[in-house]
């Protein structure tokens, strides 16, 4: 799963989410959904805007956590390499 590591972020510099979204030019909904990590999809221009306002790398936005075998077996369907045939 990947986590969003906007609340990390909005607390180390002292940052309220209006304050954010001012200032990447997002709707604040937006920056509310991505701080709970409930956001479905992110825009590469908020990404971009992201890492302007706090002067970072995206990993330091995104993280890539690893499911629990059990979850992702259920929502990712697996593809296998043609390679055994």
């Amino acid at each position: 799963m990947i986590r969003i590591k906007l609340s990390d972020l909005l607390g180390k510099h002292k940052m309220t989410q209006k304050t954010l979204a001012d200032l990447a030019h997002m709707r604040p909904a937006t920056v509310s959904k991505m701080y709970y990590e409930e956001t479905k999809r992110i825009d590469i221009r908020q990404l971009n805007n992201m890492c302007k306002v706090f002067n970072c790398e995206i990993s330091e936005i995104l993280e890539y956590v690893p499911d629990d075998d059990k979850t992702s077996k259920k929502h990712v369907k697996v593809y296998k390499s043609d390679d055994n045939k």
